[in-house]
């Protein structure tokens, strides 16, 4: 199976990412079978793909045309064997549970063309996992998307033991397709890449503040006007090789020894969540949320998700 071979693409679970999967899928063209267990949930996510394309239009992604060009290529429903039986691939983005996501897959595995490839969107469960539910181990893989899935170009794509070649190069050459930067994990392991290396950075974050060493408001400012704006379009090991490698060895033998190594949860984020501070949803978390702050930051998120592509 090549890319030219995938024409229909089913996505399973409608919720914060998977509508937003959807949409990236039918704005670039595929048609789009999209399922939930109820008609309630389906409404609101037509609802909520329908609110993306407008944010795209703002961004000027796509014009009035294409937009409600994507929303016609999209086939909804809630009786699951009637959307799987004729996709080609389908992307899973159910709940983060292993037992509903592998009875998912069994289902999956029944229902869909012996061809179909089946991925996850799933940010830590390993593809193993979901391929020994099945009969096709060779076609089942990881594509994690991160949020929001329309406007973040990296899509992972984490290979289990037996995933072939081939059908890692096709799902690759679909998300192209769709405008994504696939990277490949090339063997499985707990958060792939992506969220190991925010785990990091949130751990020493969290840290710094429990501590007492800087507050919130300048953690934040410090990653936003400096290192965070070259990452933007410098990866790590870019930045390495451009300040001197030897430069790195001797920050490395410093700082590396003084750096948060803790495997406990930190209690200044233990002690937000047991108050229900719990971010925009509440209201308040390190900081305070209106519902205008909170669109506002969605807003700059998008466009800055959008302006720096020209620079990549």
């Amino acid at each position: 199976m090549h890319v030219k071979d995938i024409h229909r693409i089913g996505v399973v679970g409608a919720g914060l990412m998977g509508h937003g999967i959807a949409l990236s899928f039918a704005v670039h063209g595929y048609d789009v079978h999209l399922w939930a267990r109820g008609q309630d949930r389906l409404d609101q996510a037509l609802q909520n793909i329908r609110s993306g394309l407008q944010l795209l239009q703002q961004l000027g992604q796509v014009n009035s045309e294409q937009a409600e060009a994507a929303v016609l290529r999209i086939r909804s429903g809630v009786a699951l064997e009637e959307l799987a039986t004729e996709v080609d691939l389908v992307v899973e983005a159910v709940s983060e549970n292993l037992t509903v996501k592998q009875e998912l897959f069994g289902v999956l595995d029944r229902t869909c063309p012996p061809h179909a490839i089946l991925a996850s969107t799933t940010s830590s469960i390993l593809p193993s996992a979901l391929a020994s539910a099945t009969r096709r181990r060779d076609r089942v893989l990881v594509t994690h998307y991160f949020n929001p899935p329309a406007l973040v170009p990296l899509v992972e794509v984490v290979r289990g033991p037996e995933t072939s070649d081939t059908v890692a190069e096709t799902v690759c050459d679909v998300l192209r397709a769709t405008g994504k930067r696939p990277a490949v994990v090339q063997k499985e392991v707990p958060g792939f890449i992506g969220n190991r290396l925010q785990a990091a950075l949130v751990r020493e974050a969290l840290s710094l503040v429990e501590h007492g060493i800087a507050t919130p408001e300048d953690v934040d400012t410090v990653i936003k006007y400096s290192f965070g704006r070259r990452l933007a379009v410098a990866g790590a090991f870019e930045v390495g090789d451009l300040a001197g490698l030897d430069v790195y060895l001797n920050v490395a033998s410093i700082l590396f020894p003084a750096i948060e190594s803790s495997i406990e949860v930190p209690s200044v984020l233990l002690e937000k969540v047991e108050r229900g501070e719990l971010g925009v949803k509440a209201g308040r978390g390190f900081y305070e949320w209106t519902p205008e702050a909170a669109a506002a930051l969605r807003e700059r998120i998008g466009r800055a998700l959008v302006e720096p592509r020209s620079s990549q």
